[in-house]
């Protein structure tokens, strides 16, 4: 198990990340990879599925929206998903 704990403590980037990601589920979906590695593969895989889904969070906080207020000035407000749905 010293690769997971390396992953987890190795910053990839994000864009790194994804595309590890897509090749290590290509992997997995066909079928052919051993137990082992097919145990190993899917450690690497929530590995960097922790660290693109902490970048986003990340990236999701700094996000802010400008809106128009009365008399044309502009306001910074916080980036919130949660009011898409309505």
């Amino acid at each position: 198990m010293a690769k997971k704990e390396s992953l987890d403590e190795k910053p990839v980037k994000f864009e790194e990340a994804m595309k590890r990601l897509e090749k290590i589920v290509e992997r997995l979906e066909g079928g052919d990879a051993a137990l082992d590695e097919s145990l190993s593969l899917y450690e690497e895989g929530i590995s960097l599925y922790r660290q693109c889904s902490s970048k986003l969070e990340e990236a999701k906080k700094k996000v802010e929206i400008l809106t128009r207020q009365g008399g044309g000035k502009m306001k910074a407000e916080p980036f919130d998903l949660s009011g898409e749905d309505e």
